[in-house]
């Protein structure tokens, strides 16, 4: 069983709780989508943890914008990221430990395709910042251009819009709680893993996604974890340099 992680955004708290889970499930394997950092007060913590828990992580956006540019994040993102930047070169740290991190991130992979499953962090067209929204069933050019883009693979598992649910290719989504939290692969599909440290569906709940299964069958399952917000709403406004706005919208769920 694969435990799929995403979106994680700095947020040791929720982090935490969702490892012991999958630790308590018996996952085999954890794959992170990318978004390890970002927004949230640790980021040097949260990706040592996925470095060593991890098998790999595929890249995000935030590693994008922390390793090459960030000028299409809004401001409240880019004051995070280039914080987070500053962080994992911080000079009363091991300087061979920063070098770790910075070649980590510059190890991921845009998008990395198992068998008949595709892992992206946005989107099978655009795998590093194209966001899937529960709308876009509507925009059929959309769906059939990302459905196109996976090839030969009946499964694509993605993060970045932190909402999680599935787009079916008959042209439906299917939101987790409508569907019992678990699906029963019978049709090519993108799922979207939701994310662990910065829920934005109004759920404000640690959301990651375990499957059994090796792209042509299985079951999906959908997980719900509560954790510490409070804490990690602290760590934020601890920081002169993040907003506290990114504090706020934890407790929201968006």
């Amino acid at each position: 069983m694969i435990a799929f992680l995403s979106d994680i955004h700095s947020n040791m708290e929720a982090l935490s709780v969702c490892l012991q889970e999958v630790e308590r499930l018996g996952c085999k394997r954890i794959v992170c989508l990318g978004d390890v950092i970002g927004y949230g007060p640790q980021p040097r913590e949260a990706l040592a943890t996925i470095m060593q828990r991890a098998e790999f992580s595929i890249l995000g956006n935030h590693e994008h914008g922390a390793m090459f540019y960030a000028s299409d994040f809004n401001p409240r993102a880019r004051a995070a990221i280039e914080w987070t930047r500053d962080q994992l070169s911080r000079r009363d740290r091991p300087r061979d430990e920063n070098i770790r991190f910075w070649t980590y991130l510059d190890g991921m992979a845009k998008e990395k395709r198992e068998g008949r499953m595709l892992f992206v962090h946005g989107s099978p067209r655009d795998p590093v910042r194209e966001y899937l929204v529960p709308r876009d069933v509507a925009d059929k050019e959309k769906m059939d251009e990302c459905f196109a883009k996976m090839g030969d693979a009946n499964l694509c598992f993605v993060g970045h819009s932190h909402v999680p649910g599935v787009y079916l290719r008959s042209g439906s989504f299917l939101k987790p709680a409508e569907i019992g939290m678990e699906w029963r692969v019978d049709e090519q599909a993108m799922v979207n893993i939701g994310s662990v440290g910065q829920p934005r569906d109004g759920d404000r709940r640690s959301s990651f996604v375990t499957y059994d299964g090796d792209g042509t069958g299985g079951t999906v399952r959908f997980h719900r974890l509560e954790y510490d917000v409070a804490a990690t709403m602290a760590k934020i406004r601890a920081i002169p340099e993040l907003p506290d706005y990114l504090a706020d919208r934890l407790a929201e769920g968006r």
